[in-house]
C-alpha cells in the first residue's frame, strides 16, 4: 500500500555504511566524490564514534541495535566458545539476550523494515520485515516473515558476496559488489511502499572493499582506485535517493541517521596472539599442528580468540583448566604488562590492554574474555593457532579500528566522546 498522501507521523530512517571510517567519509565528500552525502552532512550533525571492544561487525552491530555491551548483550565475538569447553560455536541471533530497537518500538506499535542487518541470523519475527546481512547463510532462514522470500527472489537480492573468492578476484569483487548494491536499492524501493515506521538499511560491501583493496584507497594512482571511487559514488546516489524519499514523505517530522560501525586502516603486519603466547611461555599444544585451541597442551595457562581477544585457561571454566583464582589476578596484570612494551622492529604493537571487567557490564560478563588487546594502527590481532611466526601478512589489506567510526544525525547531539551504544535510546526517544 502506497504512503502518498498519508498523514504524516513521526519516522526513523538509519543508513549504515559498514566499515566507514569518519576520515574517509569526510575525504571523499570534501574532494566531491560523494556530493550527495556532503550536501546532507552539512545540513546535521558529524562525529567521530567509539564501538565496543573487540572492534568487529557482530560485536558493534548488536551493541547499536541493543543499546547495551557484550557483557548485557552476549555477543563477544563472530565466534566463542561452548560452556565448559574449548569448542568454537557460531553465536546466531537465537543467543541475542537483550531486546532490540525494533523489539521495543513493535511493543509501541511501530512498524520496522531493517535491511541487511548484521548478527540478526536467523532472522526471528519483527513487528514489519527483517533481512538478516553478514553471516546469514541461507536466504530462506534470512527472512522474516518468509512470505517476503518470493519477493526477494525476484528482485534478485543476494545477502552478501563470496569473500573468500573476492580476496584473490578482484574483478569479481567490483562486479559482486555492484550487483549486490543494486539489488539492494531494489528492495528499498520495494519495501519503501509498505507502511512503516522506522526504515533501516545496512551496506556492507564498504567494508569488503577496504579489506581486499585499502591500498587503492589510499593510493590514487592505484589499478582499482577509479573502481573504489565509482563504488563510493553509487553509496552516494543510494544515500541520496533514500534521504529524498525520507525528506518528501516526513516533512520535517523524521529523523535520519548515517553511521558506520567501526573505522579502518591499512595493515602494516598481523599479529598472531596465540603466537606470542606460546613465544612467552603461556601457551602451548598438543600436537605438532593444532588446527584449534581444543589442541591446547598441559600446563596451557592463557589462549586467544580472534580477533583480540585472551582467556586464562582457568579451573572450573576449562576442561584442562589450571589457573586458579588467586593467581588469575596476577596473571592477567603479567600478561598485560608484556603487552605493553611488545614491539615489532621498535615500535610498539600495543595501545592498550583492557581487563574484561573494565570493558563491560551486565549479567553475562563472565562469558567475556578476560582480556581485550587494543592494537595500534597497522597491527591487525588475529587469534589463529596455525601460525608458527608472530608477525606475518595475509592477502587482506585494511583492518578494523574502534575509535574512528563515525555518526551523522540531522540535530545536533550533545554528548561528548560518543559511543555506538547510545544511538538506540535516541531512537527509541524520539518516538517517546
Amino acid at each position: 500500500m502506497a504512503l502518498f498522501g498519508k498523514k504524516r507521523k513521526k519516522r526513523v530512517c538509519v543508513l549504515g555504511l559498514d566499515g566507514v571510517p569518519y576520515e574517509l567519509l569526510t575525504r571523499f565528500t570534501s574532494q566531491g566524490l560523494m556530493p550527495s552525502i556532503a550536501e546532507i552532512i552539512k545540513g546535521g550533525f558529524l562525529c567521530k564514534m567509539k564501538v565496543p571492544l573487540p572492534e568487529i561487525s557482530s560485536v558493534s552491530w548488536t551493541s547499536f541495535m541493543t543499546g547495551t555491551n557484550p557483557g548485557t548483550h552476549g555477543i563477544f565475538g563472530f565466534v566463542d566458545l561452548k560452556p565448559q569447553s574449548y569448542h568454537l560455536r557460531f553465536p546466531s541471533f537465537k543467543d541475542l539476550k537483550a531486546p532490540t530497537i525494533w523489539d521495543k518500538l513493535g511493543e509501541q506499535g511501530k512498524r520496522c523494515m531493517v535491511i541487511n542487518q548484521p548478527a540478526t541470523y536467523p532472522a526471528s519475527p519483527i513487528n514489519g520485515v527483517l533481512i538478516s546481512g553478514f553471516v546469514a547463510i541461507e536466504l530462506e532462514k534470512a527472512v522474516a516473515p518468509v512470505s517476503y522470500l518470493s519477493k526477494l527472489r525476484r528482485l534478485d537480492y543476494q545477502i552478501d558476496i563470496d569473500t573468500m573468492r573476492a580476496r584473490q578476484d578482484h574483478d569479481y569483487l567490483f562486479r559482486e559488489l555492484n550487483r549486490t548494491l543494486e539489488a539492494r536499492q531494489r528492495v528499498v524501493d520495494h519495501l519503501w511502499e509498505e507502511e512503516w515506521d522506522y526504515f533501516q538499511l545496512v551496506v556492507t560491501g564498504t567494508d569488503r572493499l577496504q579489506h581486499f583493496v585499502w591500498e587503492g584507497i589510499e593510493d590514487e594512482s592505484h589499478p582499482y582506485h577509479q573502481l573504489i571511487v565509482n563504488y563510493y559514488q553509487k553509496v552516494d546516489r543510494l544515500g541520496a535517493k533514500l534521504y529524498e524519499k525520507f525528506s518528501r514523505l516526513t516533512d520535517g517530522e523524521g529523523q535520519f541517521f548515517i553511521l558506520s560501525d567501526h573505522g579502518f586502516t591499512g595493515i602494516r603486519q598481523e599479529v598472531y596472539l596465540n603466537s606470542w603466547l606460546r613465544q612467552e611461555g603461556y601457551l602451548n599444544f598438543r600436537v605438532p599442528q593444532p588446527s584449534s585451541v581444543d589442541d591446547i597442551g598441559e600446563g596451557t595457562v592463557a589462549f586467544a580468540l580472534d580477533p583480540n581477544r585472551i582467556y586464562l585457561n582457568a579451573k572450573g571454566r576449562f576442561p584442562r583448566g589450571v589457573v586458579g583464582e588467586n593467581e588469575a589476578a596476577t596473571l592477567r596484570e603479567e600478561i598485560r604488562r608484556k603487552l605493553k612494551g611488545f614491539q615489532h622492529q621498535g615500535e610498539r604493537v600495543v595501545e592498550k590492554v583492557f581487563l574484561g571487567e573494565e570493558l563491560y557490564s551486565g549479567p553475562w560478563v563472565a562469558m567475556g574474555p578476560d582480556l581485550v588487546v587494543l592494537s595500534r594502527y597497522g597491527y591487525d590481532m588475529k587469534g589463529s593457532v596455525k601460525e608458527k611466526e608472530v608477525f606475518g601478512r595475509s592477502n587482506l589489506q585494511g583492518m578494523h579500528t574502534w575509535d574512528n567510526a563515525f555518526f551523522f544525525s540531522g540535530e545536533k547531539v550533545n554528548k561528548e566522546d560518543l559511543h555506538i551504544t547510545d544511538i538506540c535510546d535516541m531512537i527509541i526517544g524520539f518516538f517517546n
